[in-house]
C-alpha cells in the first residue's frame, strides 16, 4: 500500500512541486492550502491530488483537516511542512500584527501540524517529517526579522524533535531553499534580479521549485531513513552552514 503523504501549502510554488513530485514517486499525497481557492482548484483539476482548505496557525483547523485526511486517505506517514508567509518590513516599522502573524504561520505551524501526526507515527514506528525553512533563517536578511526569526525556529525545532523520533523510526529534517523561481520571485523586476540577486548565487541562476521537491522526495524515502536533524542547504552555494 503506497504510503500517505500530506504537504501543507502544497498547491502553489515550491509547495505544489513537492506534492507533485511526491505523487510521481508512488505516495498518496494531500496538499493543504489557506486561502486561493481558484489555484487550489486548479492544481487539483491539473494533477488529481485531493486539496484541502485550512490555516496552520490554527491549531484546531490543523485537527480537524488533518482528521480528514487521515480519514480519506489513511495514516499520515510522510509530513512536509511547507506553508509560509512574508509580512516583511524594516524592524523599525514592523506591527505586532506583522511580527505574529509570520511567527503563527512559519513556526507555530509547525507545532500545529505536527503534534497530532506525531503520535501515530510513534506507534507505527514510521515517519518523516520534513520542514521547509529558508536561507534568510541561517544568515538573516535585512527587512524579515520576523520572517528569519520563523525560519531559524524551523530549525531548532527540527534538530530537537529529531532527537525525540529516531528510536521510534521517524526522521525529522529540514530543507533550506534559497532564492528559488516561484511566481512570486519571478515577479521581482528582471534588473533586480539581474543586478542584486542573481549574482550572489555562485552557481549563477535561481533554483527550480522541483529541485527542492527532489530534495524532498530523498528525505522521505526508505533510503533517507539514517538522516536526521539535518538541514539541506538548496541555495547555489549562496550560503553555507
Amino acid at each position: 500500500m503506497a504510503k500517505t503523504a500530506l504537504v501543507t501549502g502544497g498547491t502553489r510554488g515550491i509547495g505544489a512541486a513537492i506534492s507533485i513530485a511526491l505523487k510521481a514517486a508512488g505516495y498518496t499525497v494531500a496538499a493543504s492550502y489557506a486561502g486561493n481557492d481558484e489555484a487550489a482548484g486548479k492544481f487539483k483539476d491539473e494533477t488529481g491530488i485531493p486539496v484541502y482548505k485550512w490555516d496552520v496557525s490554527d491549531y484546531d483547523s490543523c485537527v480537524e483537516g488533518i482528521t480528514k485526511v487521515e480519514a480519506d486517505l489513511g495514516p499520515v506517514d510522510v509530513l512536509v511542512n511547507n506553508a509560509g508567509i512574508t509580512r516583511d518590513s524594516m524592524f523599525h516599522k514592523m506591527t505586532l500584527d506583522q511580527w505574529q502573524a509570520v511567527i503563527n504561520t512559519n513556526l507555530n505551524g509547525l507545532f500545529n501540524m505536527t503534534r497530532p501526526i506525531w503520535e501515530g507515527m510513534r506507534s507505527r514506528g514510521f515517519g518523516r517529517v520534513i520542514n521547509i525553512s529558508s536561507i534568510n533563517g541561517q544568515k538573516g536578511q535585512m527587512g524579515q526579522t520576523n520572517y528569519s526569526a520563523s525560519k531559524a525556529g524551523d530549525i531548532g525545532f527540527t534538530r530537537a524533535l529529531a532527537q525525540e523520533g529516531a528510536a521510534k523510526g521517524i526522521t525529522v529534517n529540514a530543507i533550506c531553499p534559497g532564492y528559488i523561481g516561484t511566481e512570486m520571485v519571478r515577479a521581482i523586476p528582471q534588473e533586480v534580479l539581474d543586478k542584486r540577486i542573481i549574482p550572489q548565487i555562485p552557481v549563477g541562476r535561481l533554483g527550480e521549485p522541483e529541485e527542492i521537491a527532489r530534495c524532498v522526495v530523498f528525505l522521505a524515502s526508505d533510503d533517507a531513513g539514517f538522516i536526521t536533524g539535518s538541514t539541506i542547504s538548496a541555495n547555489g552555494g549562496q550560503f553555507f552552514s
